[in-house]
Formats: structure tokens, C-alpha cells, sequence
């Protein structure tokens, strides 16, 4: 049979996969023993499909079985413990809005952008002298992130990527605090802790104010003695905020521990799994997350689907349940992916569904048959009438390509 739904927590059952055909006795029993108490199947997708539907099907369940095989270490038995029921409730929310218009939201991302950019500066030059006195007007920032997600948690996590290297810490604080917001949503959070969430990413690396740039931004290899002043960046950051009006406890813990990693491996404090807050190891994950896929003076961001099969390898350091919410928060491919679609078109990936992981929505715009830019063609791969899908990531360089945002984000919708 084609299972099409298990009914249930995905953290209670075994399977990566949301679709798939149920082959063996083992995945019958793997089933029946784990917490799933119903699920839905498809009748018109089972073994007695004929030849040709069965070998669109079979082609996708090889895709998942590949990306099931990649993630299982850290995703599904996970490095560490568990978040706490009150900040993983048994089913995960859907992300909402998804289906709303990206070039209408990329826009409305890009006003944000600006209006926030005197905000979270004045916060940094207040932190420059040894202090934030508010986050009053930073709440807001917070509270105008939290509605652009909930409108289409895309547009403000892609724009954000589009940062320049000389706006790194302002476009880092605003990408971290835009997926925490969709993270938190994914993970079932009610709208006072995403906003809490929110403000953790906005503030997490304010103690950085206080480094040299000549630190900050050294191309080299640090120093023992440049490594200890960079790493004293969270308790600087933590220090400063402990008098600050208007931050939660949660949000403090969170600038202090971001660096912490489960296997005890992190600082300043070297705690172990059990030991690290949720909103800290969430933290952890949209740190690492953006701040690898950015270009910095020293040296290229990687591409996003990179980053995300590079972080599933780094055993020990993130919490698996949490990384595992934030590949379906992101998407396998996320927003802005460059990929090569199996009917040899290039393609940017423009917008996902949590369900579909493997099959997001791209715009095509280039045929490597004939070598020549085409009319851009959104494609749907999730839907079951197209027969195309993504057979490997591209790296744009390789392709000549040095701007991919102008291939999805419209001139009017740039972040600066």
C-alpha cells in the first residue's frame, strides 16, 4: 500500500519519508510498533499501479530513501535529548502561509529591512559602549519579522541571504531572528514564545560589538589569544543584557549558550545536551546555519543545500530532534538553490512545502541541451501531475552566474 498520511507526531514514528510505499513486512511491523495510532493510504498509488505511474512513483521514493539515508543520524535518533513537551508539543504545527505570493512579500521583506536597519545599528552602538538600554523598538523589528514569515516563511529567510559583506552583523541578526521565528513555528510553539524566539535570533551575537574588527573580520587563522577574545562574545553579549529592560530569561540564555553543543564540545560553559536550553540548541542550528551560507570578506558563503547535508555530518553538535524541524523549516533545497532539474534545465528554487522536502517549487530559466536562457517557468515538483524533479544541486559560479538573487527576488525587493 501507498501510505499517503501517518496520523500523529512524525517525532514518535521512525520513517523521514511522509510518502511512501509500504514494501516489506519490516516497515509493516516498524509501523504498527511505533506511536502512530492511524494513518491514510492511497489506493490509486500501490504496487498495482501500472508500469509508467509506478516509475514516477518509484523514481521519487529513491530520492527520499537517498535523503532519508543522508539525514537519519542526526534527524531521527537524534544527538542529545529531546526538546521539553512545552517546547515540542506532540504534533508540529504546519508552517502557515505558505501559499502566499513571495514577489509581493519579497517586497513588503525589503521594506522591513529598511525601516529595521537604524534599530538593531542603534542597538549595536549602544552595545559598542557597554550597554542596551531597550529593546523596546526592537520588539517591533521582532513582531514585523514574525508577521512576514507567517505570510510566506520564504521571502524573509531568501532575502536575507542577499546580504553584502560589509552589512554582515546587521543582515546576520535579522536572518537568525527570521528562522527562529519559522523555526519555533514548525516546532509547535504558541506566539508569545516565537516572538520570544524571535528576539534570541535578533540578539544572540550582540556581545560581537564589543570584539575588534580586526578580529571580527581576520582572513587568517585566529590567535590562541584573538580565538579567547572572540569566544568571549556570548558572556559579553549576556552581560549587558542582564540589566536591559524588556528581555525574557529564555532570550538571556540563549545569547550566553548559542555556541554550547551537545556533545559538551562548546563554550563558554561546555554544557552537554541536557544541560542547554531549546531555545539555545534552536539558536545553535539558525547561527551556524546562516553564518556558513554567507559571504564574508575572508571567504564565500556555501550554498544553502550544502550547508545542510555539510551540518547533518557534524555529529555531536546539534540537537537531532530540533535539526531535524529545521531541514523541514528550510527545505532540503532551500530558497535561492540553484539545482539541475532531470529535464536538463538549470533552476532556482523558489519556495517549498514541509511535506515535499525533495520537491520544492523552481523557476526554470535555463536549458543545458541548447545553452540558452528561456522564459522562466515556475514548476511545481510536489505536484503529481509533473514528472520532472530535481536530479542534483549547481554551484552559480560553475555556471558563471555571480548574482542568483536577481534570478527570483524582483529589482524592486533588494534588502538594502
Amino acid at each position: 500500500m501507498f501510505v499517503e498520511e501517518l496520523c500523529g507526531s512524525w517525532m514518535d514514528h521512525p520513517f523521514w519519508r511522509v510518502h511512501f510505499v509500504v514494501k516489506t513486512d519490516k516497515e509493516l511491523r516498524q509501523i504498527r510498533d511505533s506511536g502512530v495510532g492511524e494513518l491514510w493510504i492511497d489506493t490509486d498509488k500501490g504496487l498495482d499501479l501500472d508500469d509508467a505511474s509506478r516509475a514516477v512513483s518509484a523514481g521519487r521514493e529513491q530520492a527520499d530513501a537517498q535523503v532519508e539515508q543522508d539525514l537519519r543520524r542526526v534527524a531521527v535518533d537524534g544527538q542529545g535529548a529531546a526538546p521539553t513537551a512545552a517546547a515540542a508539543p506532540a504534533v508540529l504545527a504546519r508552517r502557515p502561509g505558505a501559499g502566499s505570493d513571495l514577489d509581493g512579500e519579497l517586497e513588503r521583506a525589503s521594506k522591513i529591512f529598511r525601516e529595521s536597519r537604524k534599530v538593531v545599528g542603534d542597538m549595536f552602538s549602544e552595545a559598542r559602549m557597554g550597554s542596551v538600554r531597550s529593546t523596546d523598538a526592537a520588539e517591533s523589528v521582532v513582531d514585523a519579522i514574525a508577521d512576514s514569515v507567517a505570510r510566506h516563511p520564504s521571502a524573509m529567510i531568501g532575502l536575507s541571504r542577499l546580504k553584502r559583506a560589509d552589512d554582515y552583523t546587521f543582515m546576520h541578526s535579522m536572518a537568525v531572528s527570521a528562522l527562529m521565528v519559522a523555526l519555533a513555528r514548525t516546532m509547535g510553539l504558541d506566539e508569545e514564545q516565537v516572538k520570544v524566539a524571535g528576539m534570541a535570533g535578533l540578539l544572540h551575537d550582540v556581545g560581537k560589538a564589543q570584539i575588534p574588527l580586526s578580529v571580527l573580520n581576520k582572513p587568517g587563522t585566529l590567535s590562541d589569544a584573538e580565538w579567547t577574545t572572540m569566544r568571549s562574545h556570548p558572556e559579553r553579549g549576556h552581560r549587558m543584557l542582564l540589566d536591559t529592560r524588556g528581555v525574557r530569561p529564555e532570550a538571556l540564555d540563549a545569547v550566553l549558550h548559542h555556541h554550547e553543543k551537545v556533545d559538551g564540545s562548546g563554550y563558554p560553559h561546555h554544557l552537554r545536551a541536557e544541560q542547554i536550553t531549546d531555545l539555545a540548541r534552536m539558536t545553535a542550528v539558525c547561527d551556524v546555519y546562516d553564518a556558513i551560507t554567507s559571504d564574508r570578506p575572508y571567504k564565500a558563503g556555501w550554498q544553502p543545500t550544502v550547508a545542510i547535508r555539510k551540518m547533518t555530518e557534524w555529529v555531536g553538535h546539534f540537537d537531532g530532534t530540533i535539526f531535524k524541524g529545521f531541514v523541514r523549516t528550510v527545505g532540503i533545497y532551500p530558497i535561492g538553490s540553484l539545482v539541475r532539474l532531470k529535464s536538463q534545465r538549470l533552476a532556482v528554487v523558489v519556495g517549498h512545502d514541509s511535506s515535499h522536502l525533495l520537491q520544492p517549487t523552481v523557476k526554470a530559466f535555463f536549458s543545458l541541451r541548447s545553452k540558452v536562457y528561456i522564459e522562466p517557468t515556475l514548476v511545481a515538483l510536489g505536484d503529481e501531475n509533473t514528472s520532472d524533479r530535481i536530479v542534483g544541486y549547481e554551484d552559480p559560479a560553475a555556471h558563471g552566474i555571480t548574482r542568483i538573487g536577481d534570478l527570483w527576488v524582483p529589482p524592486n525587493a533588494t534588502p538594502g
